[in-house]
């Protein structure tokens, strides 16, 4: 077991929990695990009371990044903030994240994120039926990963220009249906559309292989498969050969509903899309002008999908 310590910055109005003071808006914590401290934001909604559970969304930051800065790309605040639901970001080690212990690191971020969980119940009351998890990059790719071992604690996984490491395919057996939504550019240079090669280091499988993995765990039947253009806003009503028209078909959605226990796999194309967390704030007018005019917003598409998925009852 973790020894865990919580430490929260006070930005906001104080009120009363189950472990002393809590606040609304922004703060930020610690718990230390696996001999490191480890850190983390997290947002609490005006709407939080210490007498009634509120569902949880975990966000990872991809390499380089941290819990900010996946905050402000994401701004999953203001939708938390608006539907009423806690958001936290941990740091990984070195801005990085470990699938497995290594001789060098000799960290595992799975076993990380139980331990986070379980960190978060002690000083926020958490929906557990209606625990999240979302990363982008290397942070997608963790929330691949954590379905091997989460499935029971975690309702619904999304992951942004991330895909499933070979080697966990080989033996990841969930021990629930596993409720996944993928968002990936078609060319996105990190982290390829049709997978890596099977020799090289921390190979990933190809976005079509990695969803058939979940389908085929999920046992959806084929034929709920979709394949539609993404519409955004009022687009469809725009008239023929207008630039909402045009854009609307740069995102195809393949969808696949009717799993066991009422779990479902969607996919998102961006067609010729990068490596970005797709409607996100930038620095970069060039991908503000490409998300202005694909009219994706991952944050939103993420929180849809998770709204529809809870854990059963135990």
């Amino acid at each position: 077991m973790s020894l865990v310590t919580a430490c929260e910055s006070m930005q906001a109005q104080q009120m009363t929990s189950r472990q002393g003071k809590v606040v609304y808006g922004e703060s930020n914590g610690e718990l230390t695990d696996q001999g490191y401290a480890r850190t983390y934001d997290i947002y609490t909604p005006k709407s939080y009371s210490p007498s009634r559970p509120m569902p949880l969304v975990l966000v990872f930051h991809g390499d380089e990044g941290s819990g900010r800065s996946i905050s402000n790309v994401s701004q999953f605040n203001t939708l938390a903030e608006q539907k009423g639901f806690l958001v936290a970001y941990p740091d990984g080690i070195d801005q990085r994240w470990s699938l497995r212990k290594t001789s060098k690191r000799n960290i595992d971020d799975v076993s990380f994120v139980k331990n986070f969980i379980n960190h978060l119940e002690q000083v926020r009351n958490i929906d557990s039926r209606r625990i999240y998890a979302t990363g982008f990059s290397r942070g997608g790719i963790l929330t691949q990963a954590l379905t091997c071992q989460l499935s029971d604690r975690i309702a619904a996984f999304a992951s942004v220009a991330g895909s499933l490491p070979r080697r966990l395919k080989q033996t990841c057996q969930p021990q629930m249906p596993v409720s996944m939504l993928m968002i990936n550019g078609t060319n996105d240079q990190s982290v390829h559309y049709q997978g890596d090669e099977k020799t090289q280091k921390g190979a990933l499988v190809s976005i079509p292989e990695a969803v058939n993995f979940w389908r085929d765990h999920n046992q959806c039947p084929a034929y709920t498969a979709k394949n539609v253009a993404f519409v955004a806003g009022n687009q469809s009503d725009a008239p023929a050969g207008s630039r909402a028209r045009r854009d609307r078909s740069k995102v195809k959605t393949y969808s696949y509903s009717g799993c066991s226990g009422g779990s479902e796999v969607v996919q998102l194309a961006v067609v010729d899309g990068g490596h970005l967390w797709y409607g996100g704030t930038s620095s970069d007018k060039d991908v503000n002008e490409f998300n202005k005019d694909l009219g994706l917003d991952s944050t939103q598409t993420i929180w849809n999908f998770f709204e529809r998925h809870s854990l059963p009852f135990v």
